[in-house]
């Protein structure tokens, strides 16, 4: 995936996809793989608000800084500045293409797909007790580690 940019989309933008976007940022810096991420939710409930204490606590428990994230909904014009629209679960991903345009150039895919988990659904923690956010954390640990794989080849 050569010159690869990533959106990450949840519900919100406040528990998934931005744990999602600092594990890849993270990581991806760490092996020298550049790659443009970012994350963004199909609702619009929480615009401008930092990441839930909940997937900032866990983030923070793994070396991970959200602090200066903040939520914003999808866009149509996304399908064209990403190379890559990446779903957190199967409801996010049919609200993508739904919203597709009919000339996107982003191709469309959820994130368990990339560690060989097809069509599986990451967590969504909201409203759940602290075990929630690590589970959600470990599903995305897996899915950023095969993505990774495929944007270092």
């Amino acid at each position: 995936m050569q010159n690869a940019s990533i959106l990450f989309v949840c519900l919100g933008n406040i528990c998934r996809s931005p744990v999602a976007e600092g594990l890849l940022r993270s990581r991806a810096a760490a092996a020298g793989i550049e790659v443009l991420v970012d994350s963004a939710g199909t609702g619009d409930w929480h615009l401008g608000q930092p990441p839930h204490e909940g997937a900032q606590a866990v983030a923070t428990a793994n070396g991970l800084d959200l602090s200066g994230l903040c939520a914003r909904q999808v866009t149509e014009q996304d399908w064209f500045d990403f190379t890559h629209l990446i779903a957190l679960d199967r409801s996010n991903f049919q609200d993508l293409e739904e919203l597709r345009p009919a000339n996107a150039k982003a191709s469309l895919s959820m994130l368990m797909d990339h560690a060989g988990r097809d069509g599986e659904d990451v967590i969504d923690p909201y409203g759940m007790e602290e075990a929630a956010f690590s589970q959600m954390y470990a599903q995305i640990d897996e899915g950023v580690a095969g993505l990774l794989q495929a944007l270092s080849r």
